[in-house]
């Protein structure tokens, strides 16, 4: 099988994450969230972590250059040999740069996973999700038979709902996702580097295994 480097691209609600397990576990790649890569910076206080952290106390974006910088230093220090980014790039200007930072370190050309779900159903993910105040875990009304001021099933602390998935919140979400990060399907596909696989309407175990065989097909 060729090497390959995987991006990870869908709406919020996609199930970036869950398919990230799956592909990880399947096939070996090494799996680098820009969100963990942020806060372990901050935390070792690099030159660079510094400066995001400056931007995320703000509560504002971290600029390009900085989260570039970061990926950068992280793939220098690991010289990965296949990697799935989650959460990046999220602008085409990224995804410019991210190109030549792969050049740099080595890495492989990237194939780049869309996850197509439309904007009904991840209102309906998102909005039926609660978080644990006390343990922080994750539920969902759809699977878990759980509303909002229940009772956590893992440690009896109160279910709520977060702000963030309020179904007017995540509207507007997915307005901010059109304008920033949907230009990255064409700029891929574009190039040849495109798979757009179908990510609602069945079991997640099925729909993952529907992910892993999309990309295994792309490059058996």
């Amino acid at each position: 099988m060729e090497k390959y480097n995987i991006i990870l691209l869908g709406p919020p609600g996609a199930g970036k994450g869950t398919h990230a397990e799956f592909l990880v576990r399947e096939l070996g790649v090494e799996h680098i969230s820009t969100g963990d890569m942020l806060r372990a910076a901050v935390a070792e206080g690099t030159a660079l972590g510094r400066q995001a952290q400056t931007y995320m106390e703000a509560g504002a974006l971290v600029p390009d250059e900085v989260v570039i910088g970061i990926v950068r230093e992280r793939l220098l220090r690991s010289r990965p040999g296949r990697v799935l980014f989650d959460g990046f790039p999220r602008t085409p200007a990224q995804a410019e740069a991210l190109e030549k930072v792969a050049e740099e370190v080595g890495l492989p050309r990237a194939l780049v996973v869309y996850l197509q779900v439309s904007d009904e159903e991840v209102v309906a993910r998102l909005s039926g999700r609660l978080q644990c105040r006390d343990c922080g875990a994750i539920f969902n009304r759809r699977y878990d038979d759980l509303e909002a001021g229940a009772k956590c099933p893992t440690c009896g602390g109160e279910v709520y709902q977060r702000d963030d998935d309020r179904p007017e919140t995540i509207r507007r979400r997915l307005c901010a996702y059109r304008e920033q990060t949907e230009p990255l399907i064409a700029y891929y596909r574009q190039r040849g580097q495109l798979v757009e696989v179908p990510a609602e309407g069945d079991t997640i175990e099925n729909l993952a295994a529907r992910v892993v065989a999309a990309v295994r097909e792309r490059h058996s």
